[in-house]
């Protein structure tokens, strides 16, 4: 590695006491030899892999309690209702010699559901909702080998129902020992000692976005204080680039975090420097993002590219989709049938006028489709929006919200509170028109005045519910933040994003935030 002093990653002073940053004269510190971080390197890297071990010990313990939890109140519950007359045959039964067998077994039990955790990667850093879906695959295929050896012993319809409520209900408490779990490792043990020494290089506004932010606020790392990427060292900062190898030697940094692009020379001299010393380097995914399009690896004959095409769902994603959508769209609509006729006749009885009102909206790629909703405003409303667009609360024709609207009727007024005029879009989501989860169906016209990147958020079957409605619904009344939802909702899609928004839109309709 050059050293000159012309080289844009010599040596320079260092400052590690944020006191003395603005000293005029503070003696150069030695640059440690390559070979000192070498020698650091088998030490970093086993604290880094006890740290590890050691949280994923605390998460899996606290997972192992839960699970004990919850075997101990379905014990008690099924106890206690067995004692009831005519409570030995059937159902209560069958459950009680589940729960027998379980609690004979319950080392054996509580093997089988880690195991399956861990083979769903429930113990890995993921995001939330990556979260979610880790325990959700994890608990099915704990809860199908933990009963497969009551497939002979127990009828079908009893073992599925079993099976059903056990995954739901081990999901549950799963999620409820994880922030246990989380509080534990951030306030109790083991506090500042786990958490791993880092440095962030960067800018000093990025340094301080970052000292507030969940990465910090977990406990997973204490951040001693920034490096400038620059060659100059401002105030305040532990240094320059040219020297985070000292920083690295003297503090015992294990983590280094980059808050946004470099440039080659300077990565691939961060890089350096973190191979040979062991230390983390997470490098964010932002950094690499150009104009508001985040990067997709793909590889080609083995070479690797990023993606950086409009965002969009692509073919297998979309196939799949359809999929869920249609076995989704049929069980609803069965499901939902007697409640959906009650509500037509209600409707019907409420106010004089059709029972289903349809709107023409803009679907994937802007085609144009039918959306159907119960009725809920009295007949002619539409000729009359223009004589209350005094009454928007956005200010934005894209996104009109009132209120008040005097146009709703009583049984309407009701059926948006609780999102029941939604559900004829059921069929929508059958004719494939729309999808049980997506962006925010907008109006044909409103595409006369979207700007070039609006249009991003049309990559998607537009959904019954999505992103926008478990972030706040009507009560979002930025247009720009709405398309943000959307455009991110695209770009993240999962299943399990799905999945996590169907579980978000419960508590959503039933807080009835925003919803009018």
């Amino acid at each position: 590695m050059r050293t000159s002093s012309s080289s844009p990653l010599a040596p320079e002073p260092v400052v590690v006491d944020e006191r003395l940053a603005d000293a005029a004269a503070v003696p150069a510190p030695r640059r440690p030899h390559p070979s000192e971080l070498h020698l650091r390197r088998p030490a970093a890297l086993r604290r880094h892999a006890a740290r590890s071990l050691g949280r994923a010990v605390v998460v899996a313990a606290g997972d192992a309690a839960s699970l004990l939890l919850l075997l101990a109140a379905a014990w008690a519950a099924v106890t206690a209702t067995s004692a009831e007359p005519g409570a030995g045959t059937g159902v209560r039964a069958s459950a009680h010699l589940l729960l027998s067998l379980a609690a004979a077994h319950a080392a054996l039990l509580l093997s089988v559901f880690l195991g399956a955790l861990l083979a769903a990667g429930a113990y890995r850093r993921r995001s939330s909702e990556h979260a979610i879906g880790a325990l959700v695959r994890g608990s099915v295929l704990g809860t199908l080998l933990a009963l497969a050896p009551a497939v002979t012993a127990v009828d079908a319809p009893v073992l599925l129902g079993a099976a059903a409520t056990i995954a739901v209900a081990v999901v549950g408490v799963l999620l409820v020992g994880r922030q246990a779990s989380a509080l534990f490792l951030r306030r109790v043990w083991p506090g500042r000692r786990g958490a791993a020494p880092a440095v962030f290089v960067g800018s000093r506004a990025d340094y301080r976005a970052v000292r507030s932010s969940a990465m910090a606020a977990r406990g997973d790392y204490r951040i001693l204080g920034w490096v400038s990427p620059s060659s100059r060292q401002p105030p305040g900062a532990l240094g320059g680039l040219r020297s985070l190898g000292t920083l690295i030697h003297e503090q015992d940094i294990e983590t280094v975090v980059v808050g946004g692009y470099l440039r080659d020379e300077r990565l691939r001299h961060v890089r350096e420097i973190c191979l040979a010393a062991g230390c983390e380097l997470l490098y964010p995914m932002r950094a690499v993002r150009l104009g508001g399009v985040r990067p997709r690896l793909v590889w080609l004959h083995d070479q690797p590219y990023f993606d950086l095409g409009a965002p969009t769902l692509r073919a297998r994603a979309l196939l799949v989709k359809r999929i869920v959508d249609v076995l989704g769209a049929l069980v609803g609509l069965v499901l939902l049938a007697p409640l959906m006729g009650a509500i037509a006749v209600a409707v019907k009885l409420d106010s004089d006028g059709p029972v289903l009102f349809g709107q023409n909206r803009a679907g994937m790629g802007g085609r144009r489709f039918r959306m159907l909703k119960f009725r809920t405003m009295r007949r002619g409303a539409d000729e009359e929006k223009e004589q209350l667009a005094h009454l928007n609360l956005t200010g934005d024709p894209r996104l009109f919200k009132i209120e008040d609207d005097p146009r709703v009727t009583r049984l309407g007024r009701f059926l948006r509170r609780w999102s029941l005029d939604e559900l004829p879009q059921l069929w929508n989501v059958l004719a494939g028109e729309m999808s049980l989860v997506g962006p925010r169906p907008f109006f044909e016209r409103d595409l006369i005045s979207y700007e070039d990147h609006h249009f991003h958020r049309l990559g998607a079957q537009p959904g019954i519910t999505g992103l926008w409605q478990v972030s706040g619904r009507s009560a979002i009344v930025d247009f720009e933040e709405v398309v943000r939802l959307d455009r991110e909702y695209i770009e993240r899609w999962s299943l399990w994003l799905d999945l996590w928004i169907v579980l978000r839109t419960v508590p959503a309709v039933l807080s009835r935030t925003g919803a009018y």
